[in-house]
């Protein structure tokens, strides 16, 4: 049962590449109802996450929430702390796309937390964590936060040659620079009771 679990796991990476996004739907679904008859959690966690992904993919994100943060559960009795990471990464991502910063921003956290401090972490996996957190803190109008995020985001994609990564990076810190040189104008302004340049 749990090999047959996988074959459909492929099935349904396959589905999706190809973009049929209905057959890959089904088999996510039947690849989870096997995992759990046969009792493999890794199996039963990367089912979870394909299907959960393909409701992203829908534009269902509330039917994507529980499968990933059932996946998150298993992952912490698993001790796999890198697919912990992964997986509570895209859980902050649909918590951010729902406009719930409150719940992204932990997940964002754990999951840096745990890239940071592991010694098989992979540059790329480090960057696509920073990345989404970069943008939560834009979203919430912390600047100067994002700018070193962003900033050490574009050091990796760099080191890895993704020319996409690096452009993204450049364009969040060239509008985040002009915010910033923005406010300063204002915040004299405030200092000096709204007359800049006086003494």
């Amino acid at each position: 049962m749990t090999l047959w679990a996988w074959v459909l796991i492929a099935r349904g990476y396959q589905a999706r590449r190809a973009g049929r996004s209905t057959d890959a739907h089904r088999h996510f679904a039947q690849a989870v109802a096997a995992s759990r008859r046969g009792g493999s959690s890794p199996a039963l966690v990367r089912a979870l996450k394909g299907l959960g992904q393909m409701e992203r993919d829908l534009g269902r994100g509330d039917a994507a929430l529980p499968l990933y943060e059932e996946a998150v559960r298993i992952c912490r009795d698993g001790g796999d702390a890198l697919r912990l990471a992964h997986t509570i990464r895209h859980l902050g991502d649909i918590h951010q796309d729902a406009g719930r910063p409150e719940l992204a921003e932990p997940c964002y956290q754990e999951a840096l937390a745990i890239y940071r401090s592991h010694h098989r972490t992979g540059p790329l996996d480090l960057a696509n964590a920073l990345r989404p957190f970069a943008i939560l803190h834009e979203t919430l109008g912390k600047a100067e936060q994002a700018i070193d995020l962003w900033t050490e985001a574009r050091q990796l994609y760099a080191t890895l040659n993704l020319q996409a990564g690096v452009d993204e990076s450049n364009e969040h810190l060239s509008k985040l620079g002009a915010q910033l040189e923005a406010a300063q104008p204002a915040a004299a302004a405030d200092e000096s009771g709204g007359q800049v340049g006086v003494e």
